[in-house]
This record gives structure tokens, C-alpha cells and sequence, in this order.
């Protein structure tokens, strides 16, 4: 994360690219985030992000779904977002073994 004198949005774009191109380029290196997050890692503000995801969607570039999670009694809404051809890395440990194909 940059200093906050080096991290400074104006309009729609940040260091020559646009905070859209920003956002896809995040959950590309980062894979599935809450908007939430994307907002506190890049510094762009919330709404912007929330606006960039809705577009990204649009054009299929990423997959959203909406989430409700609970700390104790306080209740969190927010949108989960990941790219469109990502894949989750598979998980660490034994995998069953594959069963062989018996042909007769």
C-alpha cells in the first residue's frame, strides 16, 4: 500500500489507470474479496468500488454474489466478487485415489 501523499484518486482514474482496471487488476492478483476489502487494500473509495464491480459484472469479467455474515449480534452486508475464470486453488492434503476404469 502506497503512502497517503502518493495515494490520491481524482475522477475516475489513479496512476493512469482507471479505478475499474484497478479493481479487476486487485481481484486478479487476489482472487475472491468482499467489497470491502477491495476498498480498504486500494484505497478507493467504497462507492466507486461498488459502481466498478456492477460494471465489471455487466460485462462478465467477474462473478458477484451478495453475503450476510454475523460477528456475534452485529450483521455485515456486503458483495463478494471474484474473476470470471478464476479458480480456487485446490485444498492442502491426501486426495482420494482415482478409481480405475475396467474395461471388458
Amino acid at each position: 500500500m502506497l503512502a497517503g501523499s502518493e495515494k490520491k484518486v481524482s475522477g475516475s482514474t489513479y496512476k493512469g489507470v482507471t479505478l475499474m482496471q484497478e479493481v479487476l487488476q486487485y481481484l486478479k492478483k487476489h482472487g475472491q474479496r468482499l467489497d470491502s476489502e477491495i476498498a480498504a487494500d486500494t484505497g478507493i473509495p467504497i462507492e466507486q468500488v461498488r459502481r466498478d464491480i456492477s460494471a465489471l459484472s455487466a460485462l462478465g469479467e467477474i462473478t458477484t454474489c451478495s453475503v450476510t455474515r454475523f460477528n456475534g449480534d452485529e450483521r455485515f452486508e456486503g458483495t463478494q466478487c471474484r474473476p470470471a475464470s478464476f479458480i480456487p486453488p485446490k485444498s492442502p492434503g491426501r486426495k482420494p485415489a482415482a478409481h480405475a476404469k475396467v474395461t471388458v
